[in-house]
């Protein structure tokens, strides 16, 4: 079958400059494929662009250098796309490296991996931040010992990453590793993203991945009842350690607060309103706007630890890890039988809110999610505390049904 490329040349969409004109953007073409590369460099009166030939209409000396350099364009990528053409390479992402002018030498996974991550380690406090940086680092680790694990290897040929060599980093990582299912399943979707980031950009020419599809096992979210929620509250803790840890959680159990967004309000996030007090913050995992009333248990957390605050932040929370450890002691203290982390406490928060009658679009608002769907899973949880809890009057009635002695 021959293949066949083209270019082409079009405006930039309902966009002008100050002077009012519009770049030329290209695109090109591979048989049914197609991907854009960006500007031209060149930039035109809108007016003055024939989209049926892809040039400028009209014969002024600014208009024909125009329509030339578009020509050069043209002919600088057909020419590159014939001396690849016989090539096993041959790619519309390795076209684009190669008029770019940003072909690299990277021939191997780990060469690949480093090239990104540095990339994302770049954007930084950006764009990118820190823990999106820590999971690829962390996935690169963890292909890195696989390798060397199963074939004695330091690195292997961007070639050689097969269908084969993704299974077996699949099965390393849920035995040798003991991770879990949906914790090996986000792994190598990081994974994948660092093939198609090689793909992209001309250094990878196949797909290990095509033929893989991605699960998650549905997670029970635990949450907290009541109950429990009153009996961490009422607790008196041994420790001026432990009850910070449970002033900070039961916080989060009002507000739905992640941990991390918990850590990074400062006072300029409290904002009233019509005389009410708001926490008006971003989540950093979405950038989502999350807007939440105050109420009065965290209103009076932040005022109990209104004197010891610090670099501008509002409460003095530990780091995530130091929470999770002692929230561990705050359980067994308390006697509650449950894996007792801080993110509990988000859960507890969208399940106390449903079951208690708020709708669920203003609950997915105050979690500051971006589907719906996601909160609709603790719609699920409630609906099965539901059940458990007709069942449970269930039997009491049936006990009821047989002391009256009832026949049908």
């Amino acid at each position: 079958m021959k293949t066949i490329f083209r270019t082409v040349f079009y405006l930039r969409s309902n966009y002008t400059n100050k002077e009012g004109l519009s770049p030329v953007m290209i695109r090109i073409y591979l048989n049914n494929q197609r991907l854009s590369i960006g500007s031209s460099g060149v930039a035109i009166n809108p007016k003055s662009w024939d989209n049926e030939k892809n040039r400028l209409k009209g014969r002024s000396t600014e208009i024909l250098q125009a329509n030339l350099q578009l020509d050069n364009i043209q002919a600088g990528l057909q020419a590159i796309f014939r001396r690849l053409e016989l090539s096993e390479d041959l790619s519309l992402e390795l076209i684009k490296s190669e008029f770019l002018g940003k072909k690299e030498q990277l021939d191997t996974i780990l060469s690949l991996f480093e090239k990104h991550n540095n990339d994302i380690r770049n954007q930084v406090g950006i764009s990118k931040s820190v823990a999106t940086l820590q999971k690829y680092e962390n996935c690169k680790r963890h292909f890195s010992n696989f390798i060397k694990s199963k074939y004695g290897r330091t690195d292997l040929k961007l070639s050689e990453v097969t269908p084969i060599v993704i299974h077996d980093f699949r099965i390393y990582l849920l035995t040798t590793k003991k991770c879990m299912p949906n914790t090996t399943t986000k792994i190598l979707k990081f994974f994948k993203t660092i093939i198609l980031f090689g793909r992209k950009n001309g250094f990878l020419t196949h797909d290990p991945f095509r033929e893989i599809r991605f699960h998650l096992e549905p997670v029970d979210r635990g949450f907290l009842t009541d109950n429990e929620i009153k009996t961490i509250m009422q607790k008196e803790m041994v420790t001026p350690r432990l009850e910070l840890v449970r002033d900070m959680f039961i916080f989060s159990c009002f507000t739905g607060l992640a941990y991390i967004d918990v850590a990074n309000l400062t006072e300029d996030n409290i904002v009233e309103l019509d005389g009410k007090q708001w926490i008006m913050t971003k989540r950093q995992k979405t950038k989502i706007a999350t807007n939440i009333i105050l109420l009065d248990i965290p209103k009076m957390i932040i005022e109990k630890y209104a004197s010891v605050r610090k670099d501008g932040k509002l409460l003095p929370i530990l780091s995530n890890q130091k929470m999770n450890a002692y929230l561990k002691e705050i359980a067994d203290i308390c006697q509650i039988n449950k894996n007792l982390t801080y993110h509990v406490a988000r859960h507890t928060f969208a399940t106390m809110s449903i079951s208690k009658g708020v709708p669920i679009e203003t609950v997915s608002k105050m979690l500051g999610h971006s589907k719906i769907q996601t909160t609709q899973i603790y719609a699920r949880i409630t609906n099965k505390k539901l059940e458990a809890d007709m069942l449970a009057l269930s039997s009491k009635l049936d006990k009821f049904t047989d002391s009256m002695n009832i026949n049908p």
